[in-house]
C-alpha cells in the first residue's frame, strides 16, 4: 500500500463517515474505491469526506463528498462536523472555512465539543432545487405515493440545501412508514432530474420534530444533516414550526437555526472518532491502525 493515505472512521449522530486526507496530492478518491470500501463491513459508510488542499485564498481545504454508491454529493453536514473535529485535533484551530461544489462552508468547534456548521442559504425556486416541472409554490408540490384517493405520502415541501430535498409531513410516528420501500422510488422520481433526498417529518411542537431520511445515493441513514436543515426551513415556511428547531433523527438530536439576519442555516451537533488507518484512494484497499473501536476521543489525521 505504498500509495495509501491516512483516513479515519468517524460518525455524526450515527451517520457513518470516512474522513480521507488527500492533502498534498492531485488524485481523488475513485468511485471504485468508494464502492469497495462500502462493501466491507469494517468501512461501510454513508459519506466519504475527502480533504484536499484549498483552491482559494482564505479557505482551509477543499472537500469532495462521496456517496456509498460512488456518486458525488454536494453537502453533508454530519460529515463536515467530523472533518472539523479531526482538523481541530490536528491543528488546534476551532474555526474553519471549507469549499465544496455547493459553495463555502464555515464551521467551528465549541468548548463543549459540539460543532456548528453554517450550511448556507436554502433555495426554493423550482429550477434551483431542481425540479423537472415548474411549481410557483414549492412549499407543497403535487407528488404522492399510494392510491390517489388515499395516498400514504403526499404533497411534500421541496428545497435545496446545496442538494435537493423533499419533505413529506406526516401525523403518525415516522417509524410507521416503509421508507426503505418508498425511498428508492421517490429518490428516482422523474420530477427530480438530479434525484433527491427523501424525508418523512412529524412535528411535535413549534420547536421540535422527528425526521427519517432516505439519502440520495446512500439509502437509509441514522442522520442526515442537510435533510434536518431542509425540514427546518420547510417547517418554518409552511407555518408548522419556528425558525429554531431540535430535529430528532434516528441517531439523536440536531439543533437547527434558520437565521433571519442573513438567511443562513446553522446546524449544531456532535462528532465521534472511532478508529483510523490508511487507504489506497484508487482501489479502496485499507489497513487499520491499532485504535480501539468505540474510542470517542478526538484524534488528528
Amino acid at each position: 500500500m505504498a500509495d495509501s493515505v491516512q483516513f479515519a472512521r468517524m460518525n455524526g449522530l450515527g451517520n457513518k463517515i470516512l474522513v480521507v486526507d488527500m492533502r498534498g496530492r492531485k488524485d481523488r478518491v475513485t468511485p471504485h474505491a468508494a464502492v469497495a470500501l462500502n462493501a466491507d463491513p469494517a468501512t461501510e459508510f454513508d459519506q466519504i469526506m475527502a480533504i484536499h488542499d484549498p483552491k482559494a485564498a482564505g479557505t482551509d481545504a477543499w472537500i469532495d463528498i462521496i456517496n456509498s454508491d460512488g456518486s458525488m454529493a454536494q453537502a453533508c453536514g454530519n460529515g463536515t462536523r467530523c472533518v472539523v473535529q479531526a482538523l481541530a485535533a490536528e491543528t488546534g484551530k476551532k474555526a474553519f472555512f471549507f469549499h465544496t461544489v455547493a459553495g463555502l462552508l464555515e464551521a467551528k468547534e465549541h468548548e463543549d465539543g459540539t460543532i456548528s456548521v453554517d450550511m448556507g442559504t436554502p433555495r426554493f425556486g423550482w429550477n434551483e432545487i431542481p425540479l423537472a416541472e415548474e411549481f410557483h409554490d414549492t412549499r407543497r408540490i403535487e407528488l404522492q405515493i399510494g392510491p390517489i384517493d388515499d395516498p400514504v405520502l403526499h404533497s411534500p415541501s421541496v428545497a435545496s440545501m446545496g442538494n435537493p430535498h423533499a419533505i413529506f409531513w406526516v401525523e403518525n410516528d415516522v417509524w410507521s412508514y416503509e421508507l426503505d420501500r418508498f425511498g428508492p422510488l421517490l429518490e428516482n422520481h422523474p420530477i427530480f432530474p438530479e434525484r433527491a433526498n427523501i424525508s418523512i417529518a412529524r412535528v411535535r411542537s413549534r420547536h421540535e420534530m422527528d425526521l427519517r431520511t432516505w439519502e440520495r445515493g446512500t439509502g437509509l441513514t441514522l442522520a442526515c444533516g442537510s435533510a434536518a436543515c431542509a425540514a427546518t426551513v420547510s417547517g418554518a415556511r409552511t407555518g408548522r414550526t419556528e425558525r429554531t428547531v431540535t430535529v430528532n433523527v434516528p441517531g439523536g438530536p440536531l439543533l437547527i437555526e434558520w437565521r433571519e439576519l442573513d438567511d443562513h442555516v446553522i446546524m449544531t451537533g456532535p462528532a465521534e472518532w472511532e478508529w483510523s488507518g490508511t487507504v489506497d484512494p484508487a482501489t479502496g484497499a485499507f489497513q487499520r491502525d491499532g485504535v480501539a473501536a468505540g474510542d470517542s476521543g478526538a484524534r488528528a489525521l
